[in-house]
């Protein structure tokens, strides 16, 4: 009925209420809820089937659940055989002997299990979440999650250690493991097209005039950056101060850039000069990722709370939302020098026959990447992903588009890379 709310609130009412509702809507299967052992008398709701969420020490965590729940079925309904990565940290991964070696500990107790994950996945698009933990810290797009099965289906070290396992108590197909499927390779694909985003601003959004910035919730906006733009009152230095930039903002004034505030690095200030009075200011806000875990999921997006000049908040602003949906209508030109800051970069290439791949981008630094129009996810040079997982089925034979939006460098040779292998970084033991 829900997922781990005892991390959040302790308010049974709330559980109660999506009982009924789901009964009164005809759902006639078992209910249950599931919180870490820690949560669960939370999270539960009396006389409803509870169930733990855990990855490692079974045997206590089961303990945890039976004191809690007297009688019943014991299950696991989160077994975590492995984690998520976020930028700037490690690809995680574990042994697939540790895993195994755990869940055989959990079956052998006679609970039930829920692999968590069985097979890895991809956070297409804008879709990765968040962690904030006193720190905001989004996830990348792979969530691999160095499960059974890789991000593209292929079955790992770790899917042969768990099928040993599970035959220990149930029978299990005698058919041999797969192997893993076709790759496709076309290295050095030339992106010889260019649209500067802020020649396009029309194509992709309509901007909303206030006296301040507005937020993505305000806008209607679920996804993607909101640009914010007002006039600089006075030439010479100044200070620009945000309450909260939520996530990432980059600074411009009259075009040119001068500094990133990060959510994540608690920046909340830049030093800035306007040429003259009169200068445009603009901030280009990207949401990375919603928080989707514990008390932080409340998570407004955009620029929050006060935004002071010198100490002195500035009125006349627009917010443009750009949620960047579709591309259509963006004025590509071909030859011509790369613009300063964002710009969206696009080339072709040929497929006899699709297949899985992989994106990898060398020397780009932070952006998004599209196939098709089929939106893969953002990159970023900071790890620990480099590269974005392409499927079969956003391939066609014959021409195929791609377009990179890179957020920072000027790219004069933009060329990408279709490999076989994914990089998902460096391993964190």
């Amino acid at each position: 009925m829900e997922n781990e709310y005892g991390a959040y609130d302790e308010d049974t009412a709330h559980i109660a209420h999506l009982a009924q509702l789901l009964r009164r809507l005809g759902v006639d299967v078992p209910l249950f809820t599931c919180d870490q052992p820690a949560d669960l008398e939370r999270g539960a709701l009396p006389g409803t089937l509870a169930t733990a969420n855990f990855g490692s020490d079974a045997r206590r965590g089961l303990a945890a659940l039976r004191a809690h729940q007297l009688t019943g079925p014991l299950m696991c309904s989160e077994f975590w055989n492995g984690w998520f990565d976020r930028w700037g940290g490690r690809h995680v991964v574990r042994e697939a002997a540790d895993a195994a070696r755990e869940l055989d500990d959990l079956l052998a107790t006679g609970a039930s299990v829920n692999l968590y994950m069985f097979h890895g996945g991809t956070s297409f698009g804008f879709t990765n979440g968040a962690n904030d933990k006193h720190t905001y810290r989004p996830t990348v797009t792979s969530y691999d999650y160095d499960a059974p099965l890789d991000e593209s289906g292929d079955p790992t070290e770790k899917y042969e250690a768990f099928r040993e396992v599970i035959a220990k108590y149930a029978p299990v197909p005698t058919d041999p493991t797969p192997g893993r499927g076709t790759k496709l390779a076309a290295p050095g694909i030339a992106l010889t097209e260019c649209a500067p985003l802020f020649d396009n601003l029309p194509f992709l959004g309509t901007p909303v005039a206030s006296e301040r910035p507005l937020t993505m919730e305000q806008l209607g906006q679920d996804f993607g950056f909101v640009l914010y733009e007002t006039v600089l009152p006075t030439a010479g230095p100044a200070l620009l101060e945000i309450e909260h930039v939520r996530d990432r903002a980059q600074v411009f004034v009259d075009g040119q850039p001068v500094g990133v505030l990060e959510r994540e690095n608690h920046e909340h200030a830049i030093a800035l000069t306007a040429p003259h009075k009169g200068s445009v200011l603009r901030l280009l806000v990207e949401n990375q990722g919603r928080v989707n875990y514990g008390p932080g999921i409340h998570d407004r997006k955009g620029l929050l709370g006060k935004v002071r000049l010198n100490g002195i908040e500035p009125t006349g602003w627009t917010s443009r939302p750009l949620p960047l949906t579709s591309l259509t209508g963006l004025a590509f030109t071909s030859g011509a020098e790369p613009a300063i800051g964002p710009s969206f970069h696009r080339g072709t290439f040929e497929v006899d026959t699709p297949a899985d791949t992989f994106v990898h981008l060398p020397g780009w630094t932070k952006g998004n990447v599209w196939v098709n129009g089929f939106h893969l996810g953002r990159f970023w040079s900071r790890g620990p992903q480099r590269s974005l997982y392409l499927p079969d089925p956003v391939l066609r034979p014959g021409p195929n588009e791609i377009t990179v939006l890179e957020l920072h460098a000027a790219h004069l040779a933009a060329t990408i890379d279709l490999r076989g292998l994914p990089d998902l970084g460096p391993t964190e033991e």
